[in-house]
């Protein structure tokens, strides 16, 4: 049952006929890891938070910078040097002292992969390498555990949530993230955002998107991002979708699997 103060703090979710006291009775119960407190993981912590999911787990080993500030707006100015799942947790505490935050100051790899991931119900992922993102829908494929997966360039990004380890309403295998990438770009063609920048608003935006996916994958509502990558064009201010599908040569859930654990990352 939800407490008096919780029926009016989420009194705007509850009316909604979509989400209901059922609906976010199932944020509360939620527990969601999210990878990265930087700038896409700053607004996703903070609008998960405001919307009562219960547990917030969040892996992040950097400490904050002042660059920091410009997007990663969970954090403050008087945060630089501390790390950042403790500004996080305090920023959270703040905002909703309903919901619990676990922290973890570690750098998500294969040794821990899978044990973090277990523990939640739904990972986000707001790592900004290919290597990471990789180790975390290959473990989120393992774990059997759904991730809603995002990227973020200068003045674009993409977004979409991965299910591989189930099956569609036709019985066939969903894609996995190695079906939409099966292979990184060459090192150094992707630059860094320190090298490249980043419009910080485009990351709130790509940020709150990942959220509402979230909020929608834990309710059940609509439809989601699965099989589907969302590519925003900031300069443009154009949102487009491509629709993908499994990969029969995918090493995870192809016709000949290769992937059977973590070995393979570092």
């Amino acid at each position: 049952m939800l407490s008096a103060e919780e029926l009016e703090r989420y009194a705007r979710h509850i009316v909604l006929r979509e989400v209901g006291g059922p609906g976010q009775a199932a944020l509360r119960k939620a527990r969601v890891l999210v990878v990265g407190a930087g700038g896409l993981g700053a607004p996703v912590l903070m609008y998960l938070a405001a919307a009562g999911v219960g547990t917030l787990d969040i892996v992040d080993d950097d400490v904050v910078s002042l660059s920091n500030l410009q997007r990663q707006v969970i954090h403050a100015t008087p945060d630089v040097g501390a790390r950042k799942v403790d500004s996080a947790a305090a920023r959270i505490a703040a905002l909703n002292p309903h919901v619990r935050v676990v922290p973890h100051a570690t750098r998500i790899k294969a040794a821990n992969a899978l044990e973090l991931i277990g523990a939640c119900d739904l990972v986000l992922d707001g790592s900004d390498n290919f290597a990471t993102r990789y180790l975390v829908s290959d473990a989120c494929f393992l774990a059997k555990t759904p991730l809603i997966t995002a990227a973020l360039g200068p003045f674009d990004g993409s977004l979409t949530t991965i299910r591989a380890h189930e099956t569609n309403a036709a019985g066939e295998p969903n894609p996995t993230y190695r079906c939409l990438f099966p292979e990184a770009p060459p090192p150094g063609t992707v630059p860094a955002c320190e090298e490249a920048g980043v419009m910080g608003a485009l990351a709130g935006t790509l940020g709150s998107m990942m959220a509402l996916e979230a909020i929608r994958e834990i309710v059940g509502f609509g439809e989601g991002l699965v099989g589907r990558l969302l590519m925003i064009d900031a300069r443009a201010m154009r949102f487009e979708t491509l629709r993908y599908g499994r990969d029969p040569g995918n090493p995870l859930n192809g016709d000949a699997p290769r992937i059977r654990d973590l070995s393979g990352h570092r």
